[in-house]
């Protein structure tokens, strides 16, 4: 399976029986022609991510060895995730029509672009969507944070004290992201465990004496270090400010299978309501229901699905979670708290029968 194929677990699931729930809401899209590739959309998008870029470093050229190059970081750690995003939709087949076009844009987008390994984000992200928001099977609930009270409950030493404390700390975690998402591509690719991992050592390797050999032949050493961990640490704080409202604080499966594909998507995402501002911040996550629906819907067409699914969904009784952008972290912060509490709980319990 090359990095960019949708994972074949997600297909098997989601074929089912001709007359199942998400094979007559899948009739009702193609039918809207919501599947169609969007090149003109792309086009522009690619262009003005482009064109930002551009932008971002020339503003940096010319301003100098200066502190304001703070500024600058500010705007390049947008545009960055703005890249992450093109890489992710390249990842789920979106772009382009073919399969090795996809795989050459992403890894331009990822490991040349903004230091990640596409291929690895990919293998990565096709388990969280053949089993989002399921324990022991997705690996966006089995990394630093609790998602459940059994996980909570299971921490022991430093990671229990994270778990007890994890909606404090929830935010300024997401700090760290970019390098977590760094060191997680060089390991990827030094274990050779992505297909075309030649060329991403290649890409990575390029990506990172490009963007250092810049900032230090620029701005002096501590400028170039304040502006290094400026851009990196706030291009990671954005990525996990757009991925947070999309699963966490709802449902939490206990097993693979566990319901059928449709269910499965729906009751474990949330969508954001907003306008084109929030639809352009959030690189069409904000539609994170239809996108787990349908990976290879193009993010243009996430907007026109919604109406349709939310309206199935209503017919079939099947609950559709929609709120504001503020309000989604809200919910996520109280149930990191909630969950929280089971590790502080069995701390207590522990230390009364000592």
């Amino acid at each position: 399976m090359t990095p960019t194929e949708t994972d074949p677990r997600v297909e098997r699931d989601r074929v089912g029986e001709r007359g199942s729930d998400y094979a007559r809401l899948s009739r009702r899209v193609r039918q809207a022609g919501l599947l169609n590739r969007r090149p003109r959309y792309f086009g522009w998008r690619i262009a003005v991510t482009v064109a930002g870029l551009t932008a971002g470093w020339t503003a940096f050229a010319l301003v100098g060895d200066s502190w304001w190059q703070l500024g600058t970081a500010v705007f390049l750690a947008a545009i960055f995730a703005q890249f992450a995003f093109l890489g992710h939709d390249a990842g789920h087949q979106q772009i382009f029509r073919t399969r090795q076009a996809n795989q050459l844009f992403g890894m331009i987008c990822g490991n040349l672009g903004i230091g990640v390994s596409i291929g690895w984000w990919v293998g990565n992200h096709n388990r969280h969507h053949a089993n989002p928001n399921t324990e022991g099977a997705d690996p966006d609930v089995m990394g630093v944070l609790a998602h459940s009270e059994a996980r909570a409950r299971d921490g022991f030493g430093i990671r229990r004290l994270i778990f007890r404390y994890q909606a404090w700390l929830f935010f300024p975690m997401l700090f760290f992201e970019a390098g977590s998402l760094h060191t997680a591509s060089v390991r990827a690719v030094a274990r050779r465990a992505t297909p075309y991992w030649a060329w991403e050592a290649t890409l990575l390797g390029a990506h990172a004496i490009l963007y250092l050999s810049a900032v230090f032949q620029v701005l002096s050493p501590a400028k170039a270090i304040a502006f290094v961990v400026a851009q990196q640490s706030l291009f990671g704080f954005y990525m996990g400010c757009a991925f947070a409202p999309n699963h966490k604080g709802m449902a939490v499966l206990p097993t693979p299978g566990s319901t059928d594909f449709l269910r499965r998507q729906v009751l474990t995402s949330r969508n954001v309501h907003g306008g084109w501002l929030t639809d352009a911040a959030l690189g069409g996550l904000n539609y994170q229901i239809e996108h787990h629906l349908f990976p290879s819907m193009p993010r243009a067409n996430l907007r026109r699905a919604q109406p349709l699914v939310a309206t199935f969904c209503a017919e079939i009784g099947v609950p559709y979670c929609q709120t504001s952008l503020f309000s989604s972290y809200a919910q996520a912060l109280r149930h990191l708290h909630t969950v929280g509490r089971s590790a502080g709980a069995t701390s207590s319990s522990l230390r009364s029968t000592n």
